[in-house]
């Protein structure tokens, strides 16, 4: 990482590698700036419309991976990163990536054709023979008999483990290609073609299972899955995770699934990752996966907390737009460019205003009917939400403040006691200017009405001077007491909780020993939670040799 000073602003400098090993970007950026920066600076170089699909990664210097947070300062997270060096990659494989458009397919095609190099695109060899045909197709053009001679195909890379075998397929399969083909049908077909494997958008992570076998975990647009020798073995779809959460090395899945006899099942299934670094980027990356291709917008995005109470707690809160407010845009981009290119005359019709005889034919196809149901219907919440209001929860309405009318306090008097405490309570919690403001207009209300009636005696004012003072001083007394007793209650709360705080966590240090230690049959299913295992084997295991070795044999 580079930087230098130029009118006593720091300016860092960092390297952008593309997708292309050869093609890179040399960018700055100042301490203030955001990761949300430098991918926007990236993607006007390279004319990207549909930047919330890519992202930039790098290394630190433990040799883990992270991407970098577009909601965090830059230089917070590469602080320890030299040289700094990032990668710009695609984050956010699309369901449908004939959707995209311009450059942004462009850098997908190329990101699927690094992914089929670099082995992460797993497929058979007929499989590979028709990417690799699209391959050659893209960058020597349609096959010419005088040019492509011998093995042409050779000097390619197509795949990771490239054979003679499917150098000779890849080259019958180019020989057949119709000529004159567009650059961009050539993409299209490629994506499709990568869009129907299992390996699409997975970036394998290093795993071992509770058996101890070696698995390596994907997560895309559909769910998370394992794979063993290339196959997938498990996928968890996104509507059956229920939780997601890891403690300490351990990657742990919540699933709540329906059976066959539409019971809900409820199952907890655990991975060990290489490392605790390693275990937290396979939990934010699954994160970030689900909550882009399921959440309706950004905003119901919540604060996600991973790591047990054992482990270091990690938060992280989604930043950027989700799938389904991008395909809305586009709908609604769609929308628009259909009402510009409609005709005056057809124009003036649509501005007659709707009538239930007279249906609007274009607004029924633009609207979200075309997107997956389950994408548009989310519930407002329920009135167990403490942001909702009344009106969505009636079982939970609000004490109503009923108002007192004058002739009502004529009747009763001021002294009455059904006068609430609010209303003292409104009336003397003001600013002192405002009371002083307050007490000159009833002064001068007072000397006025004197002048022109004068038919109060001085017994009269100062009986009422007298009465003023008796109830300014009792309204002071309870002012008083209301204060004592919120302080008496705060002293009450905090000597409560402090005890209840060390009580229970005694309890569950005793609970989970005894859980360890006892050798009942009614715990067995419970000491094979990955949870427990994880508690056993990292903590307690440790934590009772050095006792016994500090100690004696206590245990």
């Amino acid at each position: 990482m580079f930087k230098s000073r130029s009118e006593g602003n720091v300016v860092y400098k960092c390297t952008v590698r593309l997708l292309e090993d050869l093609d890179v970007l040399e960018c700055e950026f100042q301490p203030h700036h955001k990761g949300n920066f430098l991918l926007d600076y990236v993607c006007e170089q390279l004319e990207i419309s549909e930047k919330d699909y890519f992202g930039l990664r790098f290394v630190d210097s433990g040799k883990q991976r992270h991407w970098l947070d577009l909601a965090k300062t830059i230089i917070k997270q590469v602080k320890d990163v030299e040289p700094l060096i990032l990668s710009f990659r695609v984050k956010f494989y699309p369901a449908d990536p004939c959707r995209l458009t311009g450059y942004g397919k462009v850098m997908l095609f190329q990101q699927l054709k690094r992914d089929l190099r670099h082995g992460r695109l797993y497929c058979s060899v007929g499989e590979a023979a028709a990417l690799g045909a699209l391959i050659v197709q893209d960058e020597l053009g349609d096959f010419d008999s005088e040019t492509h001679t011998g093995e042409y195909v050779s000097s390619l890379k197509i795949a990771l483990r490239q054979s003679e075998q499917l150098e000779k397929k890849a080259m019958e399969l180019h020989r057949k290609r119709e000529p004159g083909q567009e650059t961009v049908a050539v993409y299209d077909e490629f994506v499709s073609i990568a869009r129907s494997l299992e390996t699409y958008g997975i970036d394998p992570h290093p795993v071992k299972d509770h058996r101890g076998t070696q698995l390596y975990l994907g997560i895309n647009f559909s769910g998370i899955s394992t794979f063993a020798a290339g196959r997938r073995a498990q996928h968890f779809r996104w509507p059956e995770v229920h939780k997601i959460n890891f403690e300490g090395k351990m990657f742990i899945i919540h699933l709540a699934y329906t059976d066959d006899r539409r019971e809900v099942k409820k199952h907890t299934v655990g991975f060990k990752c290489p490392s605790g670094s390693a275990c937290r980027y396979v939990w934010r990356c699954a994160i970030e996966q689900m909550l882009f291709f399921t959440l309706p917008t950004s905003q119901h995005a919540s604060v996600m907390s991973g790591g047990g109470f054992f482990s270091w707690g990690t938060k992280f809160r989604y930043s950027g737009r989700t799938e389904r407010e991008i395909l809305s845009e586009s709908l609604n981009a769609l929308r628009q460019q259909k009402m510009n290119n409609t005709s005056p005359s057809k124009r003036k019709a649509q501005s007659v205003p709707a009538t239930p005889s007279s249906p609007q034919g274009d607004l029924a196809e633009i609207r979200y009917s075309s997107l997956p149901r389950s994408t548009m219907s989310e519930p407002l919440g329920g009135c167990n939400d403490h942001m909702a209001s009344s009106v969505y929860c009636p079982d939970n309405a609000l004490p109503t403040l009923e108002t007192v009318s004058e002739e009502a306090r004529k009747t009763n008097g001021e002294s009455n006691d059904h006068l609430s405490d609010y209303y003292f309570r409104d009336s003397f919690d003001h600013s002192s200017s405002e009371s002083g403001f307050a007490s000159n207009v009833i002064e001068n209300r007072l000397g006025s009405h004197l002048h022109h009636r004068q038919t109060y005696t001085s017994d009269h004012i100062s009986s009422l001077a007298m009465h003023s003072m008796a109830n300014n001083s009792s309204i002071v007394q309870q002012q008083n007491a209301s204060n004592s007793a919120k302080n008496l209650k705060k002293f009450s709360l905090i000597q409560a909780f402090v005890p209840s705080f060390f009580f229970v966590v005694v309890v569950l240090a005793v609970s989970a020993v005894y859980i360890l230690e006892s050798d009942s049959e009614m715990f067995s299913t419970m000491k094979n939670w990955p949870e427990m295992i994880c508690l056993r084997y990292q903590y307690y295991q440790p934590l009772k040799e050095f006792l016994t070795k500090k100690f004696g044999a206590i245990f």
